[in-house]
C-alpha cells in the first residue's frame, strides 16, 4: 500500500489521507458505540510517573532536552511525556483536545508540583493560533500522534511554524491501535485497514526536503493491571458494545490470546510486531 520512492509530497499526503479516511470509514461502518470523549474511559492508561526511569523512549527524549529550552507537546494527553520534560526543560506547552486528558494532566501537575506547563485546549493545527507570536518554542514533539491525521501536510506545516529549531516525532512503524488487529477478522470478519505510521512519515518528510534522523528504540509490550482492563482496551479498539453479540464472541476467544507476565500484568500472547522510532528534523528558516 506504500507509494513508490520518489513520489511528490502532495502525492504522499494524498495517499496518507486516503488511508486515514479508509480506516475511519471502516470504523464508522462497524462501530457499535459512540462515546462523546473517546479517551474518557481509558484516561488512566495514559498516566505515568514523571520521574520514572528505564523507559527507552523517555530516556531518548530527555537526552534531547536542554534546561534552557521550551518544548511543545502536541497531543500531550495526560502528560506521559510533557510532565517529565517539564522537569528537564524551561517550559512546556501542552496542546490537548480531550477534556478528560486535560483534567488528568492538571491532576498530574498538581500531584507532582510541576508549574512550568501551559495547557492549550484544542486540536492541532487549529491550536497554533493560541500559541502567540511564532515561532513559539524551541522544540516541538508529537508522541504517537499523527497516525489518524488526514490533513498531514497542514499538520506538519503548523508544527514547523511553531518551532524555532527542531521537530521530534515518536512513532511506531504500525500504529498503536494495531495491537487489536488480530481480533478484527475474528470479530468483524475482515482485516483492519492500516493507518500510516513511521515509514510513511519519514518518506513524507524526506520528500518535503527535510534531513531526517531516525533512532530505533526498544518497544515494550503494552501491559494491563487486570484482564478487565485489557478487555476494555481491546473492546474500544474494536468499536464493539459491551454485552453485544460481537462482545460475547470476543470475550469467549480472548483467553486464548492473552497471557500473564511475571510481574503480574496481562498482555497479548503474541508480541506486537514492529519497532519504535524517534524521528528528528531541523526546521528550515528563510
Amino acid at each position: 500500500m506504500s507509494p513508490s520512492r520518489g513520489a511528490t509530497p502532495s502525492k504522499l499526503e494524498e495517499t496518507w489521507a486516503d488511508r486515514v479516511r479508509a480506516n475511519r470509514v471502516q470504523a464508522e461502518r462497524l462501530r457499535e458505540t459512540q462515546p462523546p470523549d473517546f479517551y474518557a474511559p481509558v484516561t488512566s492508561l495514559f498516566v505515568a510517573d514523571p520521574r520514572r526511569a528505564g523507559e527507552p523512549a523517555l530516556d531518548a527524549l530527555i537526552g534531547l532536552a536542554d534546561p534552557d529550552a521550551t518544548w511543545l507537546d502536541i497531543g500531550a494527553g495526560a502528560g506521559r511525556y510533557a510532565l517529565p520534560l517539564a522537569l528537564a526543560v524551561k517550559d512546556v506547552v501542552a496542546v490537548e483536545p480531550s477534556g478528560s486528558m486535560r483534567r488528568a494532566l492538571r491532576t498530574g501537575l498538581d500531584e507532582h508540583g510541576i508549574h512550568n506547563v501551559r495547557i492549550v485546549a484544542g486540536a492541532w493545527p487549529d491550536a497554533l493560533d493560541e500559541l502567540g507570536p511564532l515561532p513559539a518554542v524551541d522544540t516541538s514533539l508529537i508522541a504517537h500522534v499523527a497516525y489518524d491525521i488526514e490533513p498531514i501536510g497542514a499538520f506538519l506545516d503548523a508544527m514547523e511554524a511553531a518551532t524555532r529549531d527542531r521537530c521530534v516525532a515518536l512513532l511506531t512503524n504500525r500504529s498503536p491501535a494495531s495491537v487489536a488487529d488480530p481480533f478484527w477478522p475474528l470479530v468483524h470478519g475482515e482485516e483492519r485497514v492500516p493507518l500510516p505510521a513511521l515509514p510513511e512519515l519519514v518518506e513524507l518528510l524526506e520528500a518535503r526536503g527535510r534531513t531526517v534522523e531516525v533512532e530505533t528504540l526498544e518497544r515494550s509490550p503494552r501491559t494491563f493491571d487486570s484482564v478487565p482492563a485489557l478487555t476494555a482496551f481491546l473492546r474500544r479498539q474494536l468499536f464493539i458494545a459491551e454485552g453485544g453479540e460481537k462482545d460475547v464472541h470476543f470475550r469467549a476467544i480472548l483467553p486464548d490470546h492473552i497471557t500473564r507476565r511475571d510481574d503480574g500484568g496481562w498482555t497479548l500472547s503474541e508480541r506486537p510486531t514492529g519497532s519504535l522510532g524517534l524521528v528528528r528534523w531541523s526546521v528550515p528558516r528563510d
